[in-house]
């Protein structure tokens, strides 16, 4: 059975006239009649009671009317499916972002005039660090990433667009005596204890704050570590040491707790959109150019 068979079916059903249907069909009536016939002899039942005036659905064709109408009409759905997803209206798109993410402005401006735009495509979050990311979109299970910049090399399979540049912030005390300056040289952080992600975590400011403390003339003393960065704050709240994060973390307000400006120049981080470079489709492609624009206008 062909979907064309339930088109001549419904066609012949709705008319009640083979010449009718032949009609509206743009076919000849004979291969009409033999198409009907082939149809009800694999359907094992007579769709039609035949005379020479007249033409009248049987109990099984009044059946089969209803299903062949919901068929059809599924088999349109799908087409329609089909020709949005094409055109990045329709599906699903998996993406993941960073701890920091969802403190940046311009995450929450993408994701909210995507919705806007394309309400067909089903969006799925998930919070990861950079590495376990950019892992999980080389085994295609996500397509998009968003992410921090990191030291290691990043694989040729995928792709990354640098969406805006953040400060790194000095998480402090409230009674530290850094405190009170109005920006702190990664220098002066010498000796003192810090909290920081975990190395194995996957995260780029772990090696970052390694960098920077390297490039002042010292390594840092790790006192504690933490998987959370609402917990590390919370750690530097209670006078466990101090950290170092994206400026974006400054939306966690905390007692006891100071974020100042670090004055080496490269103390700072990029938010990129990571991708898989063999795999563009409608769906990516749609919000690489939002998240592009949006960028822009920051």
């Amino acid at each position: 059975m062909e979907l064309r068979h339930l088109r001549y079916f419904v066609a012949v059903a709705e008319e009640l006239s083979f010449t009718r249907a032949a009609e509206r069909l743009h076919i000849g009536q004979p291969p009409l009649s033999q198409q009907i016939q082939a149809l009800e002899l694999d359907m094992g039942a007579r769709l039609f009671e035949r005379t020479k005036r007249s033409v009248r659905l049987t109990e099984a064709g009044k059946l089969f009317l209803v299903d062949a109408r919901r068929v059809l009409a599924l088999a349109e759905q799908a087409k329609e499916t089909a020709r949005r997803a094409q055109l990045g209206e329709a599906g699903e798109l998996r993406v993941g972002f960073t701890f920091s993410t969802p403190f940046t402005p311009l995450f929450a401006k993408v994701v909210r005039r995507y919705r806007q735009q394309y309400p067909g495509v089903l969006l799925t979050f998930h919070e990861l660090a950079t590495l376990p990311q950019l892992a999980k979109l080389e085994a295609r299970e996500l397509d998009l990433g968003f992410v921090r910049s990191v030291s290691v090399a990043i694989p040729d399979t995928v792709t990354l667009t640098e969406l805006r540049h953040d400060p790194l912030r000095l998480v402090l005390p409230a009674d530290s005596p850094l405190a009170k300056k109005k920006k702190v040289a990664v220098k002066d952080l010498e000796g003192l204890p810090f909290v920081v992600f975990p190395q194995g975590a996957g995260t780029g400011i772990y090696p970052q704050i390694f960098r920077l403390c390297r490039a002042a003339g010292f390594t840092p003393q790790i006192a504690m570590e933490a998987g959370e960065a609402s917990t590390i704050i919370g750690l530097v709240a209670a006078g466990c040491g101090i950290s170092v994060l994206p400026s974006s973390f400054e939306g966690i307000h905390m007692e006891g707790v100071v974020y100042r400006p670090l004055a080496d120049p490269a103390a700072t981080t990029s938010l990129l959109l990571a991708r898989r470079s063999d795999d563009g489709g409608p769906l990516v492609d749609a919000f690489v150019a939002l998240a592009e624009a949006a960028a822009a206008e920051e």
